[in-house]
């Protein structure tokens, strides 16, 4: 099989856990680049995040962000784009904001998070994860909500960090009796992307194949979350990252070493080197 699509997750996939990148996973990446592969990215991050990790790996194409919500090559003019709506992203942040969290709206130009007392290594992720302040401006604000009511966004996706699970559990059960068109995915323990109905990375993979006129065995895609089981799931090569969580082995076609192993470089070595030049 002739694979014409290489689909990467950033975090626990590309980046090891100290958030750097090594020169194995770069030159992996130059190489299948080399061979007509169009590589991607495939991330919960934000654009401009994504995309400053697109610029270190030399990977120019359209990149599948905020868990699909965002697609583009250049942010004025993405190829695809579902938006919380203004008032339902109120909704959701005004339920948050009775429980114990840290919440970050997600716009592809900037955030917005609520001040917490408890700085503990949950909210540093969270905080570096988006992306480098300079140019991805990080606002932190008394009260979200308030926030909101003055100047109204439809962001791709609100983010939340519970810090007790009964919080979690009755903020989770109160979105979903109330507000109607959106969903929330656990990507860590007590950590929630919250999308509108209808995206995610898989939908975001296929509505960039049909962009690009590739069908969706001909592709590979790369994860270690559980909001990459789907995106694994569908393509003709699915692999998971020797770190990743269980429910992405399961439904993986191939497990490669950990991120701390150069799981991605060891992938693309062993998947692409009989492969020929791409003709497309």
């Amino acid at each position: 099989m002739t694979y014409k699509l290489l689909a990467l997750n950033i975090d626990g996939t590309i980046l090891k856990s100290n958030a750097k990148i090594t020169k194995q996973t770069k030159d992996a990446i130059m190489y299948v680049k080399e061979k007509g592969v169009y590589v991607t990215l495939a991330t919960s991050r934000p654009y401009a995040s994504a995309k400053k990790i697109a610029k270190a790996l030399k990977v120019d194409g359209c990149l599948i962000t905020s868990d699909g919500a965002f697609i583009a090559q250049d942010a004025d003019e993405p190829i695809f784009v579902r938006r919380i709506k203004e008032e339902k992203a109120l909704q959701v942040v005004d339920i948050l904001e009775r429980y114990d969290c840290h919440i970050r709206v997600l716009h592809e130009d900037f955030s917005i998070g609520n001040k917490v007392k408890q700085r503990n290594h949950l909210i540093a992720k969270m905080t570096i994860g988006v992306g480098d302040p300079l140019f991805y401006p990080i606002r932190f604000v008394d009260s979200v909500c308030e926030q909101l009511m003055q100047e109204p966004i439809s962001p791709p996706k609100v983010q939340v960090q519970f810090f007790n699970k009964e919080d979690q559990k009755r903020a989770i059960r109160q979105i979903e009796e109330v507000v109607a068109g959106v969903k929330m995915l656990e990507s860590a323990p007590g950590r929630f992307e919250i999308v509108s109905v209808g995206v995610s990375k898989a939908r975001g993979l296929q509505t960039l194949g049909q962009y690009l006129g590739i069908g969706a065995d001909e592709m590979v895609a790369v994860g270690s979350q559980n909001t990459d089981v789907d995106m694994v799931n569908q393509v003709g090569l699915g692999v998971a990252m020797g770190n990743a969580t269980e429910s992405v082995k399961e439904v993986a076609d191939w497990l490669t070493r950990s991120n701390e192993q150069n799981g991605v470089s060891y992938m693309i070595r062993e998947v692409f080197r009989k492969q020929l030049r791409v003709q497309l």
